[in-house]
C-alpha cells in the first residue's frame, strides 16, 4: 500500500478538522436567524398593535368626544348639508366637534346665527359666557349659536367649562388656528353674526360687556326679535 505524501496527509487532516467548525458555524447562523425572525414577529404585535385588522382601529375622522370625559353631554354638532360658499361667508374649512357629531364645514352654515370664538383659558370669554347661554334660552329656535373652541391646549377643561356654562348649543374645535386669517382673530373672544344666506354681516371683537349689548346686536345685525 502506498502511503500519501506528507502534504496530502496534512490537507486531509485539515479538512477533517474543519468539518466540526463548519457545522458549528452553520448551527450558530441558523440560531441567530431564528432569533431575528421571532423578534420581528414580536415587534409587529408591539404596543399600539393588535392581531385585529386595520378596520377594527378607530379612524382619524371620528369625533374626539370618544376620548374626552363628559364630551358626550354637550350638544351634538348637526349634519350640515353641502352648499357652495357665498360671498363673505365663514371660512371654507371643516372643524371637528367638541362633543358628539360630525365635522362641521363652516362655509355651509346658514343663519341667522351667532358664532362665538372662545377658550377656557380666556378671562373675557368667561365673563361673557352667561350672556350667550341666556340668548339661546330667550331666542330659542329663532337663532342658532355655534361656539369655536380656539387654540385651547386643554380640551378636557374646555368640555368642563362649556358644561358648567350650560351652553345649550354645539361647539367645534380650532386648536390649530385655521380660522385666524379669515376672521382676523387677534385672540378670543370674537363674535360673528351670520345672516340667513350664510354671509358674515358683522364681527364684534373683544368681550361682550352686557346682555343688553348682545341682544341689541342680534336685533340690529340679524333682524331677530323675540
Amino acid at each position: 500500500m502506498t502511503l500519501p505524501s506528507p502534504r496530502t496527509a496534512l490537507r486531509r487532516a485539515a479538512l477533517i478538522a474543519a468539518v466540526p467548525r463548519w457545522k458549528a458555524r452553520a448551527g450558530a447562523q441558523v440560531w441567530v436567524l431564528a432569533v431575528v425572525v421571532v423578534m420581528g414577529l414580536l415587534a409587529a404585535c408591539g404596543p399600539g398593535q393588535s392581531g385585529a385588522g386595520a378596520g377594527d382601529q378607530p379612524s382619524g375622522g371620528e369625533s374626539q368626544s370618544r376620548s374626552i370625559a363628559g364630551a358626550d353631554k354637550l350638544t351634538a354638532c348637526p349634519s350640515v348639508p353641502s352648499r357652495p360658499p357665498v360671498a363673505n361667508a365663514l371660512p371654507d374649512i371643516s372643524l371637528p366637534c367638541l362633543g358628539k357629531g360630525p365635522d362641521v364645514r363652516l362655509s355651509a352654515l346658514r343663519g341667522p346665527m351667532v358664532v362665538n370664538v372662545w377658550a377656557q383659558w380666556c378671562g373675557p370669554c368667561r365673563n361673557e359666557a352667561p350672556y350667550l347661554a341666556e340668548l339661546k334660552k330667550k331666542a330659542g329656535d329663532k337663532i342658532q349659536l355655534l361656539g369655536i373652541d380656539y387654540a385651547d391646549p386643554r380640551p378636557e377643561l374646555a368640555v368642563k367649562f362649556a358644561t358648567e356654562q350650560q351652553w345649550d348649543y354645539p361647539h367645534v374645535v380650532d386648536d390649530e388656528k385655521t380660522t385666524q386669517q379669515a376672521l382676523k382673530i387677534a385672540g378670543p373672544p370674537l363674535t360673528a353674526f351670520v345672516d340667513q344666506d350664510g354671509a358674515v354681516v358683522y364681527i364684534h371683537r373683544g368681550e361682550l360687556t352686557s346682555q343688553q349689548q348682545l341682544d341689541q346686536l342680534v336685533r340690529e345685525k340679524l333682524g331677530v326679535t323675540w
